[in-house]
C-alpha cells in the first residue's frame, strides 16, 4: 500500500475534498508509475484522478460503522510518535523539534 495514502473513513471532522483528491492522485501515481504525467498522458491521468476521487467519495459516503469517530489530533500525535520511534528525534540534542501540522489544519 502507498504509505502516503492515509485512511479517510470515520474521522471527526470528516475527510475533506482536498484529502480525498490527494489520495486519488497518490493512487493514480502508484498505478501509472508517473509522479507527473507527460503532456500526452495528462488528460488520461487527470481523468483517472477524477474517477478515483468520485469512487472514494461514494465509498466514504456508503460505509457504516458503530465505532466512535477518530479524532484527527489524536491520530496525528500517534503518527508523530511512530515517526520518532522509526526514525529517531532528529535535530541536535536539546534542540526543540519542529511542529508537525495534523491533517486538515
Amino acid at each position: 500500500m502507498c504509505r502516503s495514502i492515509k485512511p479517510l473513513f470515520n474521522f471527526d471532522p470528516p475527510a475533506t475534498e482536498e484529502e480525498i483528491r490527494g489520495a486519488a492522485v497518490q493512487f493514480v501515481r502508484k498505478l501509472s508509475g508517473f509522479a507527473k504525467p507527460s503532456k500526452v498522458n495528462e488528460r488520461a491521468f487527470n481523468h483517472a484522478v477524477d474517477e478515483v476521487a468520485a469512487a472514494a467519495r461514494r465509498l466514504l459516503g456508503s460505509l457504516v460503522t458503530n465505532a466512535e469517530p477518530r479524532d484527527r489530533l489524536v491520530e496525528a500525535e500517534r503518527a508523530r510518535a511512530r515517526i520518532i520511534r522509526r526514525f529517531g528525534g532528529g535535530g541536535a540534542p536539546g534542540e526543540p523539534q519542529p511542529a508537525m501540522n495534523p491533517p486538515g489544519t
